[in-house]
């Protein structure tokens, strides 16, 4: 049975709700809700892709701290077995506090961001993810690893988040090994140096055949020969926009390794990222297959 593989930090989020105002300096605010929760990023779709029923493997970082010790047990619960790349951090995972306000967030983050592997821990990570049908890629030192998954015939997908010097020419390397790339509208702007989602989705036709921008609240962009809009659903009522990408990843994915074809891929990115945002956290509000099928079918009628 093939499966999906990445490699990335445990992100551990601290989430403060019910919060009317950020304190000012030397003042002290209590939230009326709190929850420690496995936070986003590469785990956060493989745990995604887990409850949809594919088989995953994650390479990450993790420790004896009690951080560490709530994930290893979160992984456990949401079936995906992490091999553990740490080369002796004392607490190798980040930790963020999310403070959530009525109209916006706030965070405060501890960690070194991205995993920053070695010789060992790059073949480590291939014979991890080697034989997997789909390789979730960010830009964390692990290029040579991508190639060698690609010219074992491995799909590769880039998921590059926001930075803010982030251009074709800081991330070209990624963008021409990667065979698919999901940036929201705001990183493919600043990717491209393009004024609009329209004109970055042209400018990456330069280096995909198949081209999607999300659009936030709006749909999302493809380009498949042609370029067309898929719309968001409507009936997802948004609380918290932590994970929304890296859930509208996992449904991405799963149309991608069950062979649909490039719209019903973001039909079903759409599905799993809108349900996200119905809860507060990354992984809070989810579809299981079943959920996800019926849904799309709706979609398509």
């Amino acid at each position: 049975m093939s499966f999906i593989a990445g490699a990335g930090t445990t992100n551990i989020d601290l989430i403060y709700k019910g919060i009317e105002k950020l304190p000012e300096v030397g003042e002290e605010v209590y939230s009326k809700g709190f929850e420690i929760q496995l936070g986003g990023g590469i785990p956060a779709t493989l745990i995604n892709l887990s409850r949809l029923g594919i088989k995953t493997k994650l390479a990450t970082e993790l420790g004896d701290d009690i951080f560490s010790e709530f994930a290893k047990e979160k992984y456990l619960e949401y079936s995906v077995t992490p091999v553990n790349m740490n080369k002796g951090d004392e607490i190798p995972v980040n930790i963020t506090s999310a403070i959530i306000l009525p109209d916006d967030r706030s965070f405060i983050s501890y960690g070194k961001g991205n995993v920053e592997p070695d010789d060992e821990t790059k073949e480590a990570f291939y014979m991890l993810a080697k034989g997997s049908k789909i390789t979730i890629m960010q830009p964390s030192g692990f290029l040579d690893v991508y190639k060698k998954l690609k010219n074992d015939g491995t799909i590769l997908v880039l998921d590059t988040g926001w930075d803010d010097e982030m251009s074709i020419e800081k991330y070209g390397d990624y963008l021409s090994v990667a065979n698919y790339y999901t940036p929201n509208r705001k990183e493919a702007m600043k990717i491209t140096n393009t004024a609009t989602p329209y004109e970055a989705a042209e400018k990456l036709k330069d280096y995909f055949d198949k081209v999607v921008v999300k659009l936030d609240k709006d749909g999302c962009i493809g380009i498949d020969k042609e370029l067309f809009t898929v719309p968001a659903l409507k009936n997802f009522n948004c609380i918290d926009s932590t994970g929304a990408g890296d859930a509208f990843l996992a449904g991405f994915i799963y149309g991608l390794y069950y062979d649909y074809k490039l719209k019903d891929c973001i039909r079903f990115g759409n599905i799993t990222g809108g349900k996200c945002v119905t809860a507060h956290g990354a992984l809070s509000a989810y579809v299981n297959e079943n959920e996800l099928i019926e849904i799309y079918k709706k979609a398509v009628i």
